[in-house]
């Protein structure tokens, strides 16, 4: 492959990037990427070779699934060997959550797969959408001293910073900045210059082909703690057909309700083979799951500790390890592992 002039592939799934005001309704609508370098005229300074694939219909955001993220994969996986680098565009909604599966989903992964959108439409006059992908695409085609790609995850260019993916959460729907990786450091700071920091960028054990893992188990759910909490709710919640795993978002350090019956529900539905990975509420920090009873209790009861990881990538993982065909048992192991960076243990 020619290191001289690196060769991407844009990705289009829809997002706000993508989208251009119609001259005569001044309505938002989705611009053809094949004219890309006429709406950004500056990727031509890269002097990159790049191409396109579009999602047709472009898919707002809110409206992803498991299936968008498979076709994601297979786009990477039919084209991993041609390209460099891979640049997926996407709706900011739930942009940590297709970062998290994919991160998953794509094992073996020693490329770049930078994800990006923007908070206003690329045909605005101001507009962070180009600033973005022009970023995104540099990012994508750079290099370390050895010659391989600098950035070998799925990680999130936003604004002034690049985040792990499945680090990452939306913080904002309003600034710039609108993503942030509270417990971890970004991978690089976007200047006057791309800023890597090499020390937290993730590498794979040993290089070997890509595999992606295309099925993603949709039986899990969260379940958000609040104070009032009715036994009942919980208890119905809990009883849910065909349910196999809950993300149990907790107060602060890993605590629920102190009564009786909450954490017998909780040890009912271990028992009957749930697997329960108990998250925090809180931005920062994570579950200490022996710091306080309330969380001894939960532990007690065969809740597992989501440690730092953020809601995003513990569902996607939960729908990964099912996704795999594993039993409650195994599943529970290897949501106690990072397998991509996705936690510290």
């Amino acid at each position: 492959m020619d290191l001289a002039r690196p060769k991407i592939l844009i990705i289009y799934t829809g997002g706000t990037i993508g989208m251009i005001e119609n001259p005569v309704t001044h309505a938002l609508q989705p611009f053809d990427f094949t004219h890309l370098i006429d709406n950004v005229p500056k990727i031509k300074m890269l002097d990159y070779e790049i191409h396109n694939i579009q999602f047709n219909p472009p898919i707002d955001s809110a409206a992803m699934g498991p299936s968008h993220w498979s076709d994601m994969a297979a786009a990477i996986e039919d084209n991993y060997d041609n390209f460099d680098g891979f640049v997926v565009l996407h709706g900011t909604d739930t942009m940590a959550f297709t970062a998290s599966a994919l991160s998953f989903m794509l094992e073996n992964l020693h490329k770049p797969v930078i994800i990006t959108g923007s908070q206003l439409p690329i045909g605005e006059v101001r507009t962070d959408g180009e600033e973005n992908l022009i970023t995104a695409l540099q990012v994508a085609a750079s290099r370390d001293k050895n010659g391989d790609p600098m950035v070998q995850e799925v990680a999130i260019l936003f604004e002034n910073y690049l985040w792990r993916g499945n680090r990452s959460t939306k913080m904002s729907a309003d600034n710039f900045n609108a993503f942030k990786s509270n417990n971890y450091p970004p991978l690089a700071k976007i200047g006057l210059d791309i800023h890597f920091n090499e020390d937290v960028l993730y590498r794979v054990p040993s290089k070997r082909p890509l595999k992606v893992r295309y099925n993603m188990d949709p039986n899990v759910m969260f379940i958000d703690l609040y104070p009032g909490i009715p036994e009942g709710t919980l208890r119905y919640l809990l009883h849910t057909p065909d349910l196999k795993g809950i993300v149990l978002k907790t107060f602060g350090a890993g605590n629920g309700p102190m009564e009786s019956w909450f954490t017998g529900a909780i040890r009912e539905a271990v028992e009957r083979g749930i697997v329960i990975l108990n998250v925090t509420q809180c931005v920062n920090g994570g579950v200490h799951s022996t710091l306080y009873d309330t969380g001894n209790g939960l532990a007690r009861a065969g809740v597992v500790s989501g440690h730092d990881i953020t809601s995003e990538a513990a569902i996607t993982k939960m729908m990964y390890l099912f996704g795999m065909g594993l039993q409650a048992e195994t599943v529970k192991k290897y949501l106690c592992y990072s397998l991509c960076g996705e936690v510290t243990i």
